[in-house]
């Protein structure tokens, strides 16, 4: 990075930066300075995951372009978890229900294709994040308890055990706070995660005695014979990984706290971190697994690109946003806004753009001949949900382009066929023109005939100008609505000039004609 970039950095408002100069506080450059995302793989990777890595790199990039600091991105499954339900999205139901409360890690593959639940879901997370490039190490849970890396930082926790008591107990109900315990141990008889009081034997030699099935026991919680509560298992993790950096939701933000004190009785520190809103649908609510309200990252991949999700992730993380199928077309859009935008700007400026963060500062310099919004108006008219005919269109409006030559403005096709067909087609419903805009549509009808066949999208555009500026509309706002809900059936809609540019001007025509009938 050249010095100018580097003292832009230091002073760029953008959030990612201002993550990153927390960082440079924090650390003096004698070790890599450690980046952990957490994966709970009780279920399938989703949008809040890919979220999540995406923000934390962003951070990271960040971090690297103001400090020579090597850096470190944990990937850290929480693959010792007890199943506490069994997913509703998964085969051979039967078999998960048989080992209810034991280690993911331990329970057998429901899709038969690993040695266990645990093993499945990781792979299943390492290749979502190898899909989207991601640079990362995986950390699971059963390797660094099993192993026995974890051993000696579970010494500690039996150390410090009163105090890690003293920081939960009051933060617990009445019921909860007689059983609980920072310590899980694993059962040799029945191999589930207990939920059950202990007793501190012998820190040093990592030893506990509990009551297991009206037994009492002695038992090491070294090499995968326990597991800690979560919040106690979140600080060990840090402490033990020594971890500089990790993000999380706004509902976490009391178990970091409480994880955070624990960090300190351990001898260690919180990690700096952003806490970021959760996402709600389109009725305002929070999105819930169970309830299903929510928007799957394969749902938006249907209808929208890699990098407008990357957008949408990078835009206000503080603040609650709207998760809904609705929001995908202007969030396209925008997007290529930004990147167009960004060639254009100032080095601090560049700083600033969601798309400095999402391309790492190698932005690409292809600007569509043909905004997303455009082409969805384009393929919901009837006959034209085939991307050959879209094609066609196309090539007469931006010669030269072509599905070889431009992929990036072909995969946009194909993703404007998708969202045409399943959620704007559906709702379309053309009503007849009213009161003025009958004469209005006439003399447009007119003025198009008069133009020749290859008109330009602003020499149209300036005649649907006049035409709504004198037709008797109370405001131009009346005119152009009346032309969306006549001719293609929709309350909003692209830049008439641009559409019917893009449309032809007879097809237009052929348009106007049938909204006349």
């Amino acid at each position: 990075m050249t010095n100018d970039l580097r003292t832009a950095a230091l002073s760029s408002k953008a959030w990612p930066f201002e993550e990153a100069r927390k960082l440079l506080k924090r650390t003096n450059g004698d070790k890599a300075v450690i980046f952990e995302c957490g994966y709970g793989p009780s279920g399938l990777p989703h949008i809040g995951t890919f979220n999540e890595v995406l923000r934390t790199t962003m951070v990271r990039h960040a971090f690297q372009s103001m400090s020579d600091a090597p850096t470190r991105l944990i990937e850290f499954s929480d693959d010792m978890d007890g199943l506490r339900k069994v997913p509703d999205n998964v085969p051979n139901q039967a078999v998960l229900a048989e080992h209810l409360g034991k280690p993911l890690s331990r329970i057998p593959d429901p899709f038969e294709k690993y040695e266990s639940f645990a093993a499945h879901n990781n792979a299943m997370l390492r290749e979502f994040l190898d899909r989207f490039g991601f640079d990362y190490e995986f950390i699971s849970s059963s390797s660094q308890y099993e192993s026995g890396a974890f051993d000696e930082a579970l010494k500690n926790v039996l150390r410090q055990y009163q105090g890690i008591m003293d920081i939960m107990i009051p933060t617990l109900r009445k019921e909860r706070a007689a059983t609980y315990s920072p310590v899980l141990p694993i059962s040799e008889k029945s191999g589930i995660v207990l939920q059950v009081p202990i007793e501190v034997v012998d820190a040093e030699a990592g030893l506990i005695a509990f009551d297991d099935e009206g037994e009492r026991v002695t038992q090491s919680i070294l090499g995968g014979k326990s597991k800690l509560q979560w919040k106690v298992d979140w600080a060990m993790r840090w402490v033990a990984l020594g971890v500089d950096y990790e993000m999380y939701g706004k509902d976490l933000t009391d178990s970091g706290t409480q994880s955070g004190k624990i960090a300190q009785v351990l001898g260690g520190r919180k990690p700096e971190g952003l806490i970021y809103e959760m996402f709600l649908d389109e009725k305002g609510e929070k999105i819930s697994k169970s309830k299903g309200n929510g928007l799957s990252l394969e749902d938006w991949l249907t209808y929208g690109t890699e990098d407008s999700v990357a957008f949408y992730a990078y835009r206000e993380p503080k603040s609650a946003k709207q998760l809904h199928r609705g929001i995908i077309p202007n969030t396209v859009d925008e997007y290529y806004k930004f990147r167009a935008s960004w060639h254009e700007q100032a080095v601090d400026k560049r700083l600033g753009n969601p798309v400095h963060h999402i391309h790492n500062g190698v932005v690409p310099d292809y600007t569509p001949p043909v905004s997303f919004g455009l082409l969805l108006n384009l393929v919901s008219l009837p006959g034209l949900g085939d991307r050959r005919i879209v094609w066609d269109f196309l090539q007469k409006y931006a010669p030269g382009t072509s599905a070889e030559s431009d992929p990036e403005l072909d995969m946009m096709v194909e993703l404007a066929v998708n969202y045409a067909r399943d959620v704007v087609t559906p709702t379309l419903s053309r009503r007849k023109p009213e009161g003025v805009e009958g004469a209005a549509l006439q003399r447009l009808d007119a003025d198009l005939a008069a133009l020749p066949a290859d008109a330009s999208a602003e020499d149209i555009q300036n005649i649907v100008y006049a035409i709504g500026k004198d037709g008797g509309f109370e405001n131009l706002r009346d005119w152009f609505k009346a032309l969306y809900e006549t001719l293609l059936g929709s309350s909003t809609g692209p830049r008439m000039g641009s559409f019917i540019a893009l449309y032809g001007i007879e097809n237009s025509r052929k348009l106007i004609a049938e909204a006349l009938v």
